[in-house]
């Protein structure tokens, strides 16, 4: 793979996840090819994303000739024709593209794409519904990432609760079993010389630990 922000990358199936991921990858500086069959909604990114193409995206001779084997990795978006999003999975994979990174629609399309060997398969609206119960949830917490076996990296803004305090004074370790990594506050983070700061309401501080330490924590704010 190319370095992060300097990738190249092809996105199939420009609908609204797929023009989303695509106008992402461009932002961040990559190399981006959108490619639907349907004229329309290649026409609706065409003035926004710097490559584009109309093909028939079920047919391996038409993803050949796109070079896709030269790609960091190829997104199939495509997620209202499960029938084109099988078939275009299969090819990319005999070809032998790097990474093949697919939408799934179901459980069962999922098992599908398992055993065709996607290299990852996304299911946007589960996961966005996962993000939006959390957030919810622990509305002090502004991101997460999973880590798995319950461990996490989140992002918390300082409540009034802890207000005034240092990561020093709340014991993250001993009391949670939770790790400080960062505090943002300002352009640039803060890392181990942030543990003597006085904290306001606003700022985030950055964490990694078991879900239940997390949770423990967040209870306090």
């Amino acid at each position: 793979m190319t370095d992060p922000g300097k990738g190249k990358y092809a996105v199939i199936g420009l609908g609204s996840f797929g023009s989303t991921v695509a106008l992402e990858l461009e932002r961040l500086g990559n190399e981006v090819l959108g490619v639907d069959q349907n004229e329309e909604a290649v026409n609706a990114i065409a003035d926004r994303l710097a490559h584009v193409v109309i093909t028939n995206v079920r047919e391996e001779r038409n993803l050949q000739e796109l070079g896709l084997v030269d790609y960091d990795a190829v997104v199939v978006a495509i997620g209202e024709n499960l029938e084109s999003n099988i078939l275009c999975t299969i090819a990319l994979k005999q070809m032998g593209v790097k990474q093949v990174w697919v939408k799934a629609v179901t459980a069962s399309h999922h098992r599908v794409l398992n055993k065709l060997g996607a290299d990852r398969i996304i299911h946007p609206e589960h996961e966005m519904g996962e993000y939006v119960a959390q957030a919810l949830n622990y509305p002090y917490v502004l991101d997460y990432i999973p880590l798995g076996n319950d461990y996490f990296v989140v992002e918390i803004e300082a409540t009034e609760a802890i207000a005034g305090r240092t990561v020093t004074d709340l014991d993250l370790e001993s009391q949670y079993d939770v790790r400080f990594v960062a505090l943002k506050h300002g352009r640039q983070p803060m890392y181990e010389e942030a543990t003597g700061v006085t904290l306001a309401e606003g700022m985030r501080l950055v964490l990694v630990g078991p879900l239940s330490g997390l949770r423990r924590f967040g209870r306090s704010l």
